[in-house]
């Protein structure tokens, strides 16, 4: 079969199922059937349901023709768990468009996320069999069974319970995604309201099929609610080879914050005009200050060495532009490493802060460096002013002028905190 219309989709890993059972709707009974039907030991069933309802199936990820998912076991060894299906073939999935094009009822039930008995009923009468019959899921398992063992038995019956959330999953497994299958009907369905009859007058519909069409659009749903927090990200299934470049890790890192973004940018949608644009993300970053961003954000050591490799900074340059970050973001980070020459007015009145903040405070005057920077006696500290008109505390550190405290307006009380130690890090 061509792969041209191939897909996959990533589901989280599920909570215990303790006190339920693992299939409610009929097509989750049908595949846990093929599946109790096929498994030559019926104890291996029986403990890979038990790591089913205890929770122990990670992410799932469907692929046409196959299911992969990491299973663990009660010493806590993980072993990754594979189960085939036969694919469809090009000409059955033909077949199968056809059976849907028939009524529109089918359609309309495609559209509404669901596979009914009476669609797969009137597929396998084309010769098209959508669920696994005895025998269809053939077992992989990295612990060496040739057999269904616990682990793709677990894996099986969590497949279950998302069958029982989303049919269209099984289409996917035989072999076709959503996208493709709502791109073909749509294309033969207006084909076949082209044609009309041979009088080149378009053909009449029976009243029970367009009456059933009728449901086929429903009205837009409810705004959802804005969550909490934003959701914890599936681990990804990757394997990867010696030197390859994909880091699972730093994947994980960008799935979390791509979640973490995306809330803040739907309840910044749904605020509509009471929240200012763009509060709810971080603005436009350059490639060097997202790099600091993600890395404020504690992942893996490894991740945080790969971000400072790839944007020119070493270790301890990496560790104080993220300790300038989580002072004051973008602007804190433009103050550590960048210079820069306020224009004559501001630079005017910054001097005079300088002087005053030296006669009210009882010490000796900064002395200006240039480049919006003022040194404190000794050398040792250093007061910066940022384009914004705040004031930044800088203390050296190991040969480094490194991010000492929090920002102000008064460059005299900002240098106080600094001595005095109250604002230092």
């Amino acid at each position: 079969m061509s792969g041209a219309h191939e897909d996959e989709a990533t589901f989280g890993a599920l909570p215990p199922a303790r006190g339920r059972g693992f299939a409610e709707t009929w097509c989750g009974r049908a595949w846990l059937k093929a599946l109790e039907d096929t498994a030559l030991d019926g104890e291996q069933l029986k403990r890979g349901r038990a790591r089913a309802r205890a929770g122990a199936v990670g992410a799932v990820t469907v692929r046409p023709g196959r299911i992969t998912a990491v299973v663990a076991d009660r010493d806590g060894a993980a072993h990754r768990a594979d189960v085939l299906v036969q694919r469809l073939s090009d000409a059955e999935w033909e077949r199968f468009v056809g059976t849907v094009l028939e009524r529109a009822g089918h359609a309309a039930a495609l559209l509404d996320r669901d596979v009914p008995p009476h669609l797969v009923e009137d597929a396998a009468a084309a010769g098209v069999e959508l669920l696994p019959r005895v025998g269809d899921l053939e077992a992989q398992c990295a612990c060496g069974a040739w057999d269904h063992c616990p682990h793709t038995s677990a894996l099986c019956y969590q497949v279950a319970r998302l069958l029982d959330r989303d049919p269209l999953v099984l289409l996917l497994l035989r072999g076709r995604g959503e996208r493709w299958l709502l791109e073909r009907l749509t294309a033969l369905g207006a084909a076949d309201a082209g044609a009309g009859d041979a009088t080149g007058e378009p053909e009449g519909v029976r009243a029970d099929e367009a009456f059933a069409m009728g449901d086929i659009l429903p009205a837009l749903p409810y705004p959802p609610p804005v969550p909490q927090q934003a959701g914890a990200p599936p681990s990804p299934a990757v394997e990867t080879a010696a030197g390859s470049r994909v880091d699972p890790s730093a994947l994980e890192v960008l799935a979390a914050d791509a979640a973490r973004r995306a809330r803040l940018l739907l309840a910044e949608v749904l605020a509509g005009p009471s929240l200012p644009a763009g509060r709810g993300g971080d603005g436009e970053l350059t490639v060097a200050q997202d790099a600091v961003r993600l890395a404020a954000g504690a992942p893996p050591p490894s991740v945080v060495a790969r971000l400072a490799a790839g944007t020119g900074r070493d270790g301890v340059g990496m560790d104080l532009a993220v300790r300038a970050w989580r002072l004051g973001g973008a602007a804190a980070l433009e103050v550590l490493e960048e210079e820069w020459e306020p224009e004559p007015t501001a630079a005017a009145r910054a001097q005079a802060l300088v002087a005053a903040a030296a006669e009210e405070g009882g010490h000796p005057a900064l002395v200006p460096l240039g480049g919006g920077r003022w040194a404190g006696a000794g050398g040792d500290v250093q007061v910066r002013l940022g384009p914004d008109g705040r004031w930044w505390p800088y203390r050296r550190e190991d040969g480094r002028w490194a991010p000492a405290g929090p920002a102000g307006r008064d460059p005299g009380m900002v240098l106080a905190a600094l001595l005095e130690g109250d604002g230092a890090w």
